[in-house]
């Protein structure tokens, strides 16, 4: 690298020149001060960051304000949310920002095949690694801080797609008023697949309408509500025309099993392609749950348009088949999601010409998916202010970004790192079409990677490798007509960067750290203050409030409080929250908008019979956070004198286990011992680990060396922890005729609030355990099943005569047998001792093995409890989309003198569960998860057999 490609600041410069006059020979100490430093065509003060500079107030932000105004000024962006119950007002509102993340499958039309554009290593595929931070953790930060998000890639994952159209009989579009044919054609869908240069945004029709407001009793609406053949989450698209006297404000309503929810769409944007609302949650069914267009918000000289709306994503339906080949070919398909494919099967299937999507006139696929992405910007932002010599979709890109992740090994305990990449001049010029400098995209790669590394610095690794600022005419940050980069995360081929790059809190990190980085960067070339959106709250705790009479009975009126505690940001001092979001959801269905409100507590009434579930978000004028883990509360039809806390004590998210010889010869990570868990759930994971050789080099991507990894579940979404199980708990809990509330471990240690009339406690246990995250410098233990805190509460509840019901993969063996083995920290290792006492004298159990089981088969066995034998369960053992699976199940047996007996066993006939029915309490410990069953029903059976045999 060169010295062009060094993050310089002031202070580098003054260094720089001191060194040179300190050491110009005498003959030249004449030129001391005097002399100037070049590199790349530019003197070293010209490539110093302006963001970082003495004077943020500079020209170039100067001339960017002055060339955005007009265009600003009355702009209105392509899709506001009208439900939230607050504003963003000091974040990315008004900003759209295109990302995407790198390649995807796609056919190689020289092999006759659709392939991955990189080899399979360290259990991902980079077209699928880098979709695990941009999906589920960077496009919702810069969602939730207001920015509306283009990407040239389809979004949602569900591989059902429904499509309710006009053209479409019987697929669920109805109107209402006066429609009328549009003037151009519209989407239809025709085909079962689409081979080249066939267009569906060409093939059927749209509808128009004028503007209803003020007429009451005559509006103009359209309707699309499908026959969902299943319930889950799906992302809605919607589609329209943008003609002469289109509407600024066309309303949508999204129905859905959550309630309603309102947008407004600018119809002057974005007509002929999908625009996506966001994801929702749908029962099975035609119920009337879908998209709802009004034209009571828009004025009646104004026009309304409806084409197709498009729920879930999907399977590929893009047909290829070589060009030019010696023997005829019939096209094909990928059998992929459509979210696994690249970009240019998405923009054909999005109405694009084929003249963006496929550069090449339909002869290199792989040539045309990283061209097409700029052109696909330079489309989008065609008529705006950004981009108005090219006529387009007129939405004002205000940046792209393109997140990549890069190949390359370095020494045993190195980490490749993090580049970024930008263009400063293309085909000679050093100016975007609007006549803005492009030096402005030096600042842009600077700060978004200064943040990153930063961040990895601050959270994980201390030495984390920075890599250079480098300029590159490469296609998807040279030819996008707005300011542009490319970052290379770390290297996927490396075993230390992927030690942190499996770890989901790692990928959090990165991705909070881009968005910090957009926020920062877009506040500072607009003039403007920022505010960055807090972290998600903690210590929850939802508790039941019983309202009685003075003499005590039970009036049947109850209510829930709600009590949490917002968390600070070390590395952001603007995180703070000023209010939140409580979203309810009824019997498992979605959640609805939510309300506001500035304290951290909320009583909310409830009635008897049905399930509630909370999350909370925290808010500010920067946004609004993640979502909180969701609880669960409930009291049967008639009461009940048994009420059960549930404790959520499962906040483990990481990356599967790792290893490497003491030799350095063999390395790689073992996801049959422990794979572990993913934040929510996890679309990158293409198979285990088969190369654990670091020898072997790369040879293709068939054959891709050490690392090199199976391909069984590359279009398999992994279900991973969703912090919700209490749901599932309580579901039981309430069958069996108990009330049920429940809270946080960090809440239930310190809140005592929360134990008024505790019956029974149910420590939900999943797969924590300690666990070792990073490597070298940035290795740290976290997610131990038995913190002193939570050993102490639990001692003191079972003095007290509560009964203990636990559950969890680890809960022997992080204390006998841990799977990353024992701490070396001196004072850890003191604990283990005491914890192995708590373990022994209160819950009456001890470790037998680990992975006790491989097939998760449990049986109940004759016993001293009243408990019937022979009742069979079984648990996921295996990666799979429903719930999060168990590898190392415990074995466990009584402790010696406790009076405890095995009360259920694994078809091998090891120890699966240990109860203790004491006079003073009564525990029973399972050495698996019970909410990992394989059905709610089972869950319900067994949990309700506990509760009943501790009456």
């Amino acid at each position: 690298s060169t010295l062009s490609e060094y993050p310089l600041r002031h202070k580098h410069i003054y260094k720089i020149y001191k060194i040179i006059d300190a050491n110009l020979p005498d003959k030249y100490k004449e030129y001391a001060g005097k002399v100037s430093v070049r590199t790349d065509g530019k003197t070293i003060e010209d490539l110093v960051s302006l963001f970082y500079g003495k004077d943020q107030s500079n020209s170039y932000v100067r001339d960017h304000i002055r060339k955005s105004a007009t265009g600003r000024a009355s702009l209105v962006q392509l899709v506001t949310p009208k439900s939230n119950p607050f504003d963003v007002t000091d974040g990315l509102q008004g900003r759209h920002i295109a990302l995407w993340q790198s390649h995807g499958y796609y056919y190689e039309q020289s092999l006759l095949r659709w392939e991955w554009q990189r080899g399979r290593l360290m259990q991902t595929v980079e077209d699928l690694y880098t979709q695990g931070y941009v999906i589920p953790f960077l496009l919702p930060m810069l969602e939730k801080a207001g920015a509306n998000v283009l990407m040239p890639r389809e979004r949602d994952w569900n591989t059902t797609e429904i499509i309710v159209d006009y053209d479409t009989p019987g697929s669920g579009y109805s109107e209402k008023g006066h429609w009328s044919p549009a003037p151009g054609a519209g989407f239809g869908n025709l085909y079962p697949s689409y081979i080249n240069g066939q267009n569906p945004f060409t093939m059927g029709s749209a509808r128009i309408s004028r503007g209803s407001r003020g007429r009451d009793q005559d509006e103009n609406a359209a309707s699309w509500t499908p026959d969902f053949p299943k319930s889950g989450r799906y992302a809605v698209y919607v589609s329209y025309q943008t003609v002469d006297k289109s509407t600024t404000d066309a309303l949508y309503e999204v129905r859905h099993s959550g309630g309603s929810t309102l947008f407004s769409v600018n119809q002057r944007m974005g007509g002929g392609t999908w625009i996506c609302l966001g994801f929702f949650d749908f029962e099975a069914g035609r119920n009337g749950q879908g998209v709802y267009l009004s034209g009571r918000e828009t004025s009646q000289e104004a026009f309304i348009s409806a084409d197709a709306v498009k729920f879930g994503g999907g399977l590929g339906n893009i047909a290829r088949s070589p060009l030019l080949s010696d023997f005829a070919a019939e096209p094909e398909i990928s059998g992929f999601p459509r979210a696994a494919e690249g970009a240019r099967y998405w923009l054909q299937w999005a109405g694009f010409n084929d003249t963006i999507y496929s550069p090449s006139a339909f002869e290199k696929d792989y040539y045309d998916d990283y061209q097409c992405r700029a052109k696909w910007v330079n489309a989008m932002a065609g008529g705006s202010y950004v981009n108005p010599q090219q006529k387009g979709y007129n939405i004002p890109i205000d940046l792209s970004f393109a997140f990549h992740s890069d190949a390359g090994v370095a020494p045993r305990d190195s980490t490749i790192g993090t580049l970024a990449i930008f263009t400063r001049v293309i085909n000679g010029k050093d100016t975007y079409p609007n006549g803005e400098k492009r030096d402005i995209a030096r600042d842009y790669a600077d700060v978004i990677q200064t943040q990153i590394v930063s961040d990895i610095r601050a959270s994980y690794d201390s030495v984390w490798t920075r890599r250079g600022l480098r300029d590159k005419s490469y296609a998807e940050c040279s030819q996008p007509v707005v300011p542009a980069m490319i970052l290379e995360l770390l290297s996927h081929q490396n075993f230390n960067d992927m030690r942190y790059g499996l770890d989901p809190g790692f990928r959090f990190v990165v991705s909070r750290a881009i968005y910090k980085g957009i926020l920062k960067y877009l506040a500072y070339l607009n003039g403007t203050s920022y505010t960055v959106q807090p972290l998600p709250v903690k210590a929850f705790s939802a508790g039941l409030i019983a309202e009685a009479l003075p003499d005590g009975t039970d009036t049947g009126i109850y209510e829930v409080e709600l009590r949490w505690e917002p968390c600070d940001d070390p590395l952001e001092p603007t995180a703070v929250p000023d209010s939140y979001i409580i979203r309810t959801r009824i019997d498992g269905r979605g959640f609805d908008n939510g309300i506001l409100v500035k304290d951290n507590s909320l009583t909310l009434p409830i009635e008897p019979g049905k399930l509630y579930s909370f999350k909370v978000t925290a808010c500010n004028a920067g946004g609004e956070s993640f979502d909180s883990e969701i609880l669960t509360v409930g009291v049967p039809a008639g009461g009940s004198y048994r009420h059960c806390l549930i404790v959520n004590n499962f906040d483990r998210i990481c990356g599967p286990l790792s290893f490497e010889t003491a030799d350095s010869l063999y390395a790689g990570f073992l996801n049959s011992k422990d794979g572990g868990v993913p934040y929510i759930e996890d679309i990158t994971y293409c198979g285990p680990q088969y190369e654990f050789r670091r020898e072997i080099k790369w040879m293709d991507d068939d054959n891709a060396g050490f690392g090199a990894s199976q391909s069984d579940y590359e279009t398999t979404v992994i279900a991973g922890n969703t912090f919700d199980f209490p749901y599932r708990h309580a579901h039981a809990l309430l069958e069996a005729g108990c009330s049920v509330c429940s809270c946080s471990r960090e809440a239930f240690v310190n809140d005592t609030t929360t134990l008024f009339g505790t019956y029974i406690v149910d420590l939900i246990c999943g797969k924590q355990t300690r666990t070792v995250t990073g490597c070298n410098s940035g290795a740290r233990w976290q997610f131990e099943t038995f913190p002193a805190d939570l050993q102490v509460r639990l001692a003191q509840l079972a003095n007290a005569g509560v009964n203990l019901i636990v559950s969890g993969a680890y809960v022997a063996s992080d204390l006998w047998d841990p799977i990353y083995g024992f701490p070396t920290d001196t004072n850890a290792v003191r604990e283990i001792v005491p914890s192995r006492a708590f373990v022994t004298n209160i819950l009456k159990y001890k470790w037998m093995s680990t992975q006790a089981s491989t097939t998760g088969k449990v049986r109940s066995v004759a016993s001293p409890a009243s408990l019937k034998a022979g009742s069979y369960y079984t648990f996921n053992v295996s990666p799979n989309p429903l719930i999060y699976h168990v590898e190392s199940p415990d074995a466990l047996i009584p402790a010696e003198d406790s009076k405890a007996f095995t009360l259920f066993r694994y078809d091998n006939n090891l120890s699966a569960g240990v109860a203790y029915l004491g006079d003073d309490y009564k525990a029973v410990t399972l050495g698996f998860p019970i909410e990992a069953l394989a059905t709610q029903q089972q869950v319900d059976a067994l949990l309700g057999s506990i509760v009943n045999m501790m009456k």
